[in-house]
């Protein structure tokens, strides 16, 4: 069935399927840029859709397409992630439309049909200059054997979804064997291309999530050539030089003028959206021009620039600084702190998660050829790990230390040194972070059954290693306590840093109190800014 649930599915499949075939379809990737990323663009446009899905509890099929297609539209990346959003945005139109129509609940096929044909029209439509053998003709391939599957003989019964889709699917995959035979750069480079490949992998992922069973047998695939690396392609010296993407808030008025005065500009033009919102990406050599178009069309926001022999080269091997570090900062305090140490600085913490996408840009924006990430808790490792993944995959050596607390965070800075072997070094700061106990206060917000005993909403909550070890009413005095507690097992350094809710003379207090139980104890103050902690503790 064609609903919001099946929407939801299709979704989390699709994303699974392409962080599967990311690596396959990057060393596919030699057109219109050999930078080796049409997979990684594809999965981190799908990635920016389903958290937009995601933050829907429960929706009907309309509320879902929107979040959808707005999801994909805010995180399109690169020019076949913007192609893909605009697809989206065409099937999901024309869903919405026959959603309300009677009859489509039983007519499945016929709906799955015209959505693929709107998608490619919507697709080549958005393309100022569309070009043959790329993920446009694929998708074309797919809607027209969509539509001959869907009619029925007129005394026969209507095709079911998974018969519509099967067909879908085979035509999807014989265009893609074809691709070849339509653009030059793919037969010279002896691949298919990457973003056609994309579109079968989405066309394979929909089949479980509408029919609710796996295909009987895999669709044809031809004989697909295998893929040499991007990175070993040459670009062509006479192209663009530069990648210019935003989003757009104007109207429609002003985006046909910005689509004109691009087009002079550059090549691989899209502007897709509508509504007011719009994703503009061109390849230009004049970047000031390309941004000031869209400055007179409408506020253009979320700039990106991307130089494509930066690109290329730090794909094909090391380039840029020798090494860099990428920390996690909950508070602007401790951003600043770590840009002093010279590392590039993600916003996370609480309520603020920055999604794969934000963590690899970072990455890849420190133009090293080795990177140390060092996430701030527990749940923002396996987010680096995801985006270091993509970036070992694109020739770059990167380090996960897995640090959970801000204190960890800069234990492991300060004993960073770049002139050691990359090894070594993570080798050292991988062993700073675990010789840090950490601490926090922070105020409860529900009741709950503590380690500590109960604690209800406001009661002061005094943190060692994670664990509640007291509770209070005083900031002052449950941090005293949790001082005591950690140095009770010894510590020659402690950390305070203080958060955006921290009481005036919290630190003095502190201090006074160390100098007269631990006057052995050397102590350093910072305001980190945090929120929810108004203090977090380090012992050393």
């Amino acid at each position: 069935m064609l609903d919001a649930e099946a929407v939801r599915l299709w979704c989390t499949d699709a994303l699974d399927a392409l962080g599967r075939a990311r690596e396959e379809i990057d060393a596919l990737n030699v057109y219109p840029v050999p930078d080796g990323d049409t997979g990684t663009n594809l999965f981190l446009t799908m990635e920016s859709a389903v958290q937009e899905l995601d933050g829907l509890a429960h929706a009907d099929l309309p509320r879902a397409i929107r979040a959808l297609t707005h999801g994909a539209l805010l995180g399109a990346r690169g020019n076949s992630g913007v192609i893909l959003s605009e697809l989206l945005r065409g099937a999901a139109e024309a869903l919405s439309v026959m959603a309300s129509q009677p009859g489509s609940a039983t007519d499945g096929g016929h709906v799955l049909a015209v959505a693929l044909e709107r998608a490619a029209a919507a697709g080549y439509a958005a393309v100022a200059h569309p070009v043959e053998g790329t993920m446009l003709t694929v998708v074309r391939a797919a809607a027209q054997a969509a539509r001959a599957a869907a009619a029925a003989a007129p005394d026969g019964p209507r095709p079911s979804v998974a018969q519509v889709l099967r067909a879908a699917a085979d035509g999807a995959h014989v265009s893609l064997a074809h691709t070849p035979d339509l653009l030059e750069p793919l037969r010279r480079a002896g691949v298919v291309d990457a973003g056609g490949r994309g579109v079968t992998v989405l066309l394979d992922s929909l089949f479980p999530a509408v029919t609710g069973a796996r295909p009987v047998s895999p669709p044809p695939r031809g004989a697909l050539p295998s893929p040499r690396p991007a990175a070993t392609q040459p670009r062509d010296p006479d192209g663009p030089g530069f990648e210019v993407m935003y989003l757009l808030e104007a109207d429609d008025t002003g985006t046909a003028a910005l689509k004109v005065e691009l087009e002079r500009l550059g090549d691989s033009l899209l502007v897709v959206g509508g509504d007011g919102l719009w994703n503009v990406h061109v390849h230009t050599d004049e970047v000031g021009a390309a941004i000031e178009a869209g400055i007179t069309a409408g506020r253009p926001y979320r700039i990106k620039v991307t130089h494509f022999a930066d690109q290329v080269a730090s794909r094909g091997g090391p380039g840029g600084e020798p090494r860099a570090v990428v920390v996690f900062a909950p508070g602007e305090g401790l951003a600043a702190l770590a840009r002093q140490c010279g590392a590039v600085t993600v916003a996370a913490g609480p309520g603020n998660r920055p999604a794969t996408r934000d963590v690899l840009a970072a990455i890849q924006g420190a133009h090293a050829a080795e990177v140390v990430v060092l996430p701030d808790d527990a749940d923002t490792v396996p987010v680096a790990e995801a985006a270091a993944e993509f970036a070992r995959s694109g020739g770059l050596r990167v380090a996960v230390i897995p640090t959970r607390a801000s204190v960890q965070v800069l234990a492991a800075l300060a004993v960073h040194d770049s002139a050691r072997r990359f090894e070594d070094d993570v080798v050292a700061m991988t062993a700073a972070a675990r010789a840090t106990r950490t601490g926090a206060v922070t105020t409860a917000v529900r009741e709950s059954l503590t380690s500590a005993g109960v604690c209800r909403p406001g009661d002061v909550l005094g943190l060692v290693d994670g664990d509640v070890v007291s509770i209070g009413s005083d900031v002052a005095g449950v941090a005293q306590d949790v001082l005591d507690r950690m140095l009770n097992g010894g510590g020659e350094l402690v950390t305070l840093l203080l958060g955006s809710g921290a009481e005036a003379g919290l630190a003095a207090t502190l201090q006074s109190h160390l100098r007269h139980t631990r006057p052995e104890v050397e102590v350093g103050v910072h305001d980190s800014g945090q929120p929810h902690y108004p203090l977090l503790v380090g012992v050393e």
